[in-house]
């Protein structure tokens, strides 16, 4: 099924069409994930546009309410085409790091750990690094996923990283990078153990982790 029209639809920030696009290819029987990631390529292309001061933050916090009231009818679907599972597969803290206010991709990836067994901790947007070596010693996490958008991101990834391992804690947790601009590149610039730009995969790479 062809989701072009949706991805458009919100990239033009036309809420109430988004709204009917979505509903209309759920009702014709497209699968949820599919439609997570025609909204995931159009905040990658809402996000380029920020950066190229097109957009400003008022589109980024109207894509975030496209994607929220999405969600909201996706997620029931989506629950009974994963597997979940009683007991927990390990702890993971989530946040954007500091510098970046997006919770999309965050909150998706979340909720799919959620129903794959993790027991996760969202501790939210523009986190500071300190605090999210904090929340993580106190969660007894196994996992720091760091989300962000934009490339800015980045440093605030590397530094955190770089102050788990000043801290003798490097060799505690598995990081894992998720954004549309991540890739192996800066995957190794940051000195994460992986990088993920798709939920599913990311939640892959986790079980993999935890056995």
């Amino acid at each position: 099924m062809d989701l072009n029209a949706l991805k458009e639809a919100v990239v033009e920030m036309q809420e109430e069409t988004a709204l009917a696009l979505t509903k209309q290819y759920l009702a014709g029987g497209a699968a949820p994930l599919s439609l997570f990631k025609a909204y995931q390529a159009a905040l990658a292309e809402i996000g380029r546009r920020y950066e190229q001061e097109i957009y400003f933050i008022p589109e980024l916090i109207m894509a975030g309410e496209m994607m929220n009231t999405a969600s909201n009818l996706i997620k029931p679907l989506l629950a009974g085409n994963v597997g979940i599972t009683e007991s927990k597969l390990g702890k993971v803290l989530i946040a954007t790091v500091e510098g970046d206010i997006h919770d999309i991709g965050k909150d998706i990836v979340t909720m799919m750990m959620d129903l794959n067994g993790f027991e996760v901790k969202d501790i939210g947007v523009d986190v500071p690094i300190d605090r999210i070596i904090t929340e993580a010693e106190a969660f007894g996490a196994d996992i720091i996923g760091l989300s962000g958008l934009l490339s800015l991101v980045f440093d605030p990834m590397k530094k955190l990283v770089e102050a788990l391992t000043a801290q003798g804690l490097r060799n505690k947790y598995k990081v894992i990078i998720g954004g549309g601009q991540m890739d192996e590149k800066a995957c190794a610039y940051i000195g994460a153990d992986a990088f993920t730009t798709d939920a599913v995969a990311g939640v892959n790479i986790c079980k993999a982790w935890m056995g």
